[in-house]
């Protein structure tokens, strides 16, 4: 936000969730999901009239599920395509979506400003043990019979999502790097809206002699989000998502929401069990990963909240010290 005596305009890391895009409750086609990017994007347009430099990311879950399910439901009349690879492909359908409908909004709100999206891949260890134990979700919803059907027909591994059903989980590596950020730097320097690390990013590793492979999983868009902040010198990581707030005993008679915590305070509340890995638990990682590394400020909030969450009035506010 451009602040009076402030030299430059602040630089934020914008988190879609994949929801943002797909409605979980209508059907996903391409029209209903432009139509549901659109209504995501009103909260990053109040943020660029706000005086934002950004880089929006966003999730992939039901995006890449569906097409890896139709890679599976046309093999073997068309070749199979990796999971990595597939990766690639929503980041650009995706990230063609967003920068669409968000160069629209700038237009019809006159600002004059210049929107691309990047294929990014996404540095991860290739030993990651989390290559090994799967536990992103992608795809739709099944009941638990159908799920394990499934799972046996085309070998994959589910697990119990909550109230909606089983889902599919793949491998989720951490993110160490993002192989582009500094062209992303430039960019944002330069005024560009980037559009980066979609789903996550693609995950690749390095080879002995330096060479770059990809891997099949998929990264979590939050975790990637805080890396691509500290790479490109951000100052605050905003995390749109369902929910108004953090909230400890999440769900239970007990439900405290917090507006705002320590980095310290929020590994502590992780550690005691408050933050499931399938919902809040990756976002807190990815705060505190991005407060320890040197930003400002973690924002988690509702898309529909984000003026009053910029103002302290709305959200959780996640910073360095007390």
């Amino acid at each position: 936000m451009v602040r009076s005596g402030d030299k430059e305009p602040r630089t934020a890391v914008v988190a879609l969730g994949g929801n943002a895009i797909s409605d979980p409750d209508k059907e996903d086609t391409i029209t209903n999901q432009f139509a549901h990017t659109r209504k995501s994007l009103i909260a990053v347009l109040e943020l660029i009239k706000a005086g934002y430099r950004l880089v929006i990311t966003h999730g992939n879950g039901p995006q890449v599920g569906n097409a890896l399910r139709r890679v599976e439901l046309a093999y073997p009349q068309v070749p199979m395509v990796p999971l990595g690879v597939l990766v690639a492909d929503t980041e650009g359908s995706m990230g063609y979506m967003i920068e669409q409908s968000l160069q629209n909004a700038l237009h019809l709100a006159g600002i004059k400003r210049e929107v691309l999206t990047i294929i990014s891949q996404v540095l991860v260890d290739k030993n990651d043990p989390s290559l090994l134990n799967p536990t992103k979700y992608v795809g739709p919803f099944f009941p638990e019979g159908k799920a394990r059907e499934l799972a046996d027909m085309y070998n994959w591994i589910v697990k119990d999502a909550g109230k909606k059903g089983w889902r599919r989980v793949v491998g989720s590596p951490i993110p160490l790097r993002i192989i582009n950020s500094s062209a992303i730097r430039n960019l944002v320097e330069a005024g560009f809206i980037v559009i980066a690390a979609g789903g996550g990013g693609i995950p690749v590793y390095l080879e002995p002699d330096g060479k770059l492979e990809g891997v099949d999983a998929v990264i979590d868009k939050d975790r990637a989000s805080a890396i691509l902040g500290l790479n490109i010198g951000a100052e605050e990581l905003i995390i749109l998502t369902n929910v108004d707030r953090v909230a400890l005993n999440y769900g239970k008679p007990d439900q405290l929401e917090i507006d705002r915590m320590t980095a310290a305070e929020a590994k502590r509340y992780f550690a005691e069990g408050h933050f499931p890995p399938g919902s809040m638990g990756p976002k807190i990682e990815a705060a505190v990963k991005f407060i320890e590394g040197g930003g400002e400020k973690v924002i988690i909030t509702h898309l529909n909240n984000v003026l009053e969450a910029l103002k302290g009035k709305a959200g959780t506010w996640i910073v360095p010290l007390a």
